[in-house]
C-alpha cells in the first residue's frame, strides 16, 4: 500500500492523475511538480482562442484555485526534475535527490526545433501559455507575414488563427501533401484544400534549408531553392518525449516512457500523456498519443493502476480520438489511420468541407474523419469501439443515407 504519491507533470495527465487518486480516497500527500510556473491548465485553447486573444489567462486553468486547494497538493511549481533512480526510488528535483514511494510520470513532451534558430527573435514553437502569449503578442503587434513550418494540425491551427488576424501565411510542408501522415493522401488534400480556400499560401514537398535573420528572423530559405520573407515563424514539426532526464534511471525509455498494457513502468512507477507508450491491446505494437482526450484518460488509468494489485488491475485500451478547430470547421478524428487504409465518404461532402469518412482495411473499420459532421463522428467511434468489421461500418453508413 502506498503512503504517498509524487506526480512529475502540472500536466493535464498530471491533473487527472491527482484528482483521481483523491477521488477515490488517497488520503497519503500528493506532490504535484511542474516546470512551468503556471498551474495546470488546458491547452487545447492556445493555438486557437487564446492566440487570437479571445480568452483570457485565468480561462485556461483546469479548475478555479479553491478546487485546486481543495485536493491538498503539494504543488511545487517552477521546479524541474532533473534525475531518476527507480530501483532506490530516488527522484531528482532541481539537483536535489529525494526519496519517492509511489510516482506518475507525466512530463509530456517538447517541440523539434530548427537547426541555429536558438535565442533568435521572431521564431517560435508553440507547446506552453508563455509560448502561445508570446506569438499572441506578435500577431497583435502588427505582424504582416507569417510563415509556419510544418502543416500538422498546430500548425494549421495557428494559421487559421493568423488568417483570421488579417495576416498573410505561408505554410511549409516536407510532404507532398499536408496532414497526409495522419489523414492520408485523399483527405488530407481536402483539409488543404479548406486552408487554400481562406487564402493560405502552402508550399509542399518542399522544408527549411535555412532560416535567415540575424538577432531577429527576416525571411526563410526552402530547400527547393525558393525565398519566403516573413515577420514571423511558428515551427511545428512535432515533438518528443520530454525523458532525457531519465536517462540511466532503469525504466525503458524508446520514443517515451515504455510500459505494459496497464500503463506501469515497473513497480510504484506508472505514465500517462504524451510521455507513456504502450501496448493498446487494440492496435498491433506500441502507441503514444498526443492528444487530449488521451491525456486524461490516462492520467486517471495510470493513478488508479498505482492503487491496484497485478490481480485487479485492466488493460489501458481506448480508441484515439481527436478534433481541431480551423476557420469555422471542426475536423474530428477516430481511431487509427494507416497509409494503406481504403477510404470512402459515408456521408456528406468533401468538396463542400461537411462529410465523415471512413478508413478500413482488410476487412477491418479502423478509424472516422469527420468535417463539420460531430454526431456521426461520435456514432462511428462507438462503432470502433466494438471492433467492428467493414461491413458493419458499411451498413451505418447506408442508415445514414
Amino acid at each position: 500500500m502506498l503512503d504517498t504519491v509524487t506526480i512529475v507533470g502540472a500536466s493535464l495527465a498530471g491533473f487527472w492523475a491527482a484528482e483521481t487518486l483523491r477521488r477515490d480516497g488517497f488520503a497519503g500527500p500528493i506532490a504535484l511538480i511542474g516546470e512551468e510556473p503556471h498551474a495546470p491548465y488546458d491547452r487545447p485553447p492556445l493555438s486557437k482562442k487564446y492566440l487570437a486573444g479571445e480568452l483570457d489567462d485565468d480561462r485556461l486553468d483546469l479548475v478555479p484555485a479553491n478546487q485546486l486547494d481543495d485536493l491538498d497538493l503539494d504543488l511545487r511549481l517552477g521546479c524541474r526534475a532533473t534525475g531518476l533512480e527507480v530501483a532506490s526510488r530516488t527522484l531528482e528535483v532541481d539537483g536535489i535527490a529525494e526519496p519517492f514511494d509511489g510516482l506518475v510520470l507525466a512530463t509530456g513532451a517538447r517541440c523539434r526545433t530548427l537547426p541555429d534558430t536558438a535565442g533568435m527573435d521572431g521564431v517560435y514553437t508553440l507547446r506552453t501559455r508563455d509560448d502561445a502569449a508570446a506569438i499572441r503578442d506578435a500577431l497583435a503587434a502588427g505582424t504582416r507575414r507569417l510563415t509556419v513550418v510544418g502543416a500538422g494540425f498546430i500548425g494549421a491551427e495557428v494559421a487559421s488563427t493568423a488568417i483570421q488576424r488579417g495576416v498573410e501565411v505561408t505554410m511549409v510542408e516536407a510532404l507532398d501533401t499536408p496532414f497526409g501522415r495522419a489523414l492520408g493522401t485523399e483527405m488530407g488534400a481536402v483539409v488543404a484544400d479548406v486552408h487554400r480556400s481562406h487564402g493560405v499560401e502552402l508550399r509542399t514537398g518542399t522544408g527549411v534549408d535555412r532560416v535567415l535573420g540575424g538577432d531577429r528572423v527576416t525571411g526563410v530559405r526552402l530547400t527547393d531553392g525558393s525565398t519566403l520573407d516573413t515577420d514571423l515563424l511558428v515551427v511545428g514539426i512535432g515533438v518528443v518525449p520530454a525523458t532525457d532526464w531519465m536517462e540511466g534511471s532503469g525504466l525503458i525509455l524508446n520514443d517515451g516512457v515504455v510500459c505494459d498494457a496497464t500503463c506501469l513502468a515497473t513497480d510504484r512507477v506508472v505514465a500517462a500523456g504524451d510521455v507513456a507508450r504502450w501496448p493498446n491491446p487494440r492496435y498491433e505494437g506500441l502507441m503514444r498519443v498526443e492528444h487530449w482526450d488521451n491525456a486524461v484518460q490516462q492520467g486517471v488509468h495510470a493513478a488508479r493502476r498505482l492503487l491496484q494489485t497485478e490481480q485487479e488491475a485492466t488493460p489501458f485500451a481506448p480508441v484515439p480520438w481527436f478534433w481541431s478547430d480551423q476557420y469555422d470547421r471542426k475536423v474530428q478524428l477516430a481511431g487509427r489511420t494507416h497509409p494503406d487504409d481504403d477510404v470512402q465518404v459515408a456521408v456528406g461532402s468533401t468538396v463542400e468541407h461537411r462529410f465523415a469518412a471512413f478508413y478500413g482495411r482488410e476487412g477491418r473499420f479502423t478509424a472516422v474523419l469527420g468535417m463539420n459532421r460531430p454526431r456521426y463522428v461520435m456514432q462511428a467511434k462507438a462503432l470502433l469501439e466494438q471492433d467492428a468489421s467493414w461491413d458493419e461500418a458499411q451498413a451505418l453508413a447506408a442508415d445514414w443515407n
